[in-house]
């Protein structure tokens, strides 16, 4: 009997034939090995006279995969750090320049900067919320409030912010009178959370060395910041408020306060004319607190709206109302301080 003919009771075709299947499938190491590298050996079976025999043809050649674009990295809280750097040092020239060399400049860049930020809130407003806020009385309000804060006064600041919200109230009637109090409410906010906090800065420029109060006022509320972010960055591990900002930590809450304390104490002792160290301390402190409640209460406005930015002029930082979220609520305590430790 030969190798090509089958046994007599068949056992010689059944093994020969089983032989072949456990040959075609191979040593079980070999099927995880082409798992892994993506091969698959298809065996070809054919019959020469009755012996089942396999013969394997060789692996497919490998095709290279396209590898997708590489993005660019993206930084810590999904920000392009070149960009927002080089941004924040443009902004940090104008301030410097405005500031140092013909003061009232820094009156009209507050404006602007003001005007913008309403035009963002009351878009946002629109797109996320459908509410409808008279966007000209307040435009006009935001020019008249620092306006007049630095010429005459704060209590023209206040008698405008007055006359902007009973503008608010008539200029909404050339609407239907569904969702006014609605809309009337969001106008009056967005009036007194954006030019009105600001006509505080107009009111610390207004001083003798109004220059020197608004540099006090930016780099202790800039300390906050960035004292927040480096030590929580660092050693942060307990959420301040996990539900509005998880990113914030107490430690880091801890580190800028105490950044913003040794700012406030060096700058109060040393450019505020009659001022003292200690009170430094006291003010950098109070302004600590009252930007990170700025940020935390900006965070809210947003996360309600469900968006990440106010806008996006800005690149690296969003709109404007995002750079003004702690600058605003801390302008009116930073002057009321001022005003109490050195006068007005």
């Amino acid at each position: 009997m030969t190798d090509d003919a089958p046994a007599a009771d068949g056992s010689g075709g059944l093994s020969t034939t089983l032989a072949a299947e456990f040959s075609a499938a191979g040593d079980p190491r070999d099927a995880s090995r082409r798992f892994r590298t993506g091969h698959s050996q298809q065996p070809v079976v054919y019959r020469r006279g009755t012996a089942a025999q396999t013969q394997t043809m060789p692996p497919a050649q490998e095709k290279p995969v396209a590898q997708p674009d590489q993005q660019p990295r993206k930084q810590r809280g999904g920000r392009n750090l070149p960009a927002a750097i080089g941004v924040g040092v443009g902004l940090g020239a104008v301030i410097v320049a405005s500031l140092f060399v013909v003061k009232a400049l820094f009156l009209v860049v507050v404006i602007a900067a003001v005007a913008v930020g309403v035009q963002e809130l009351n878009s946002r407003l629109a797109e996320t919320k459908g509410v409808h806020v008279p966007l000209v009385p307040l435009v006009a309000g935001a020019v008249a409030m620092p306006l007049l804060g630095y010429l005459v006064g704060g209590q023209w600041s206040a008698a405008a912010l007055a006359l902007t919200g009973l503008a608010v109230l008539v200029w909404r009637m050339s609407r239907p009178p569904e969702n006014y109090l609605r809309d009337i409410t969001a106008g009056i906010f967005t009036a007194f959370y954006v030019p009105f906090l600001a006509s505080f800065v107009a009111l610390m420029l207004a001083a003798d060395d109004g220059s020197w109060r608004i540099l006090l006022f930016l780099v202790v509320t800039i300390c906050s910041d960035t004292g927040a972010y480096a030590v929580g960055y660092k050693f942060g591990r307990n959420k301040l408020a996990p539900t509005i900002s998880p990113g914030k930590t107490r430690e880091g809450l801890a580190g800028g306060i105490g950044l913003s304390m040794i700012a406030g104490a060096l700058l109060m002792q040393y450019v505020i004319d009659d001022g003292r160290w200690w009170q430094g301390l006291i003010l950098g402190g109070c302004a600590a607190v009252t930007a990170t409640l700025g940020d935390l209460a900006e965070s809210m406005i947003k996360r309600d709206m469900g968006i990440k930015d106010m806008g996006a002029l800005l690149p690296g930082h969003g709109g404007i109302m995002d750079r003004l979220d702690s600058l605003l609520p801390t302008a009116p305590v930073v002057w009321l301080l001022l005003t109490a430790f050195v006068g007005g």
